[in-house]
């Protein structure tokens, strides 16, 4: 995934609808949640069986409403100056100490040491 190249295209794209005034960090966080609720529904009432074996227009439709979820994520990035990958990383590093590894005996594992 080129991500500099995805943020150029979603710049472009907004800059020539002039929708920067709208794209503020509320607006894009409200249409991130309404997207994420649109992802939701494609699943709702579906047994894990069904959700997990989606049917080709069902697939098509979760994969719109992804790409969606991303193009406002990042866009949100760009608005407040995070990067996206340093921001991932550290959120895992917080992860693994939050929810360290552990042994069958219940013994932490210290994280990349499992045996």
């Amino acid at each position: 995934m080129d991500i500099e190249n995805i943020k150029k295209i979603i710049l472009q794209f907004s800059d020539e609808r002039n929708w920067e005034e709208f794209h503020n960090p509320k607006n894009l966080s409200m249409a991130l949640s309404v997207e994420a609720s649109e992802l939701v529904e494609i699943f709702q009432w579906l047994t894990l069986e069904q959700s997990a074996n989606l049917d080709k227009d069902k697939k098509e439709h979760a994969k719109q409403e992804i790409a969606d979820i991303a193009v406002y994520l990042i866009r949100m990035c760009i608005k407040l100056d995070i990067n996206l990958e340093e921001a991932i990383i550290e959120k895992m590093k917080l992860n693994e100490k939050k929810y360290p590894l552990e042994d069958n005996n219940g013994e932490k594992i210290e994280y990349g040491k499992k045996s």
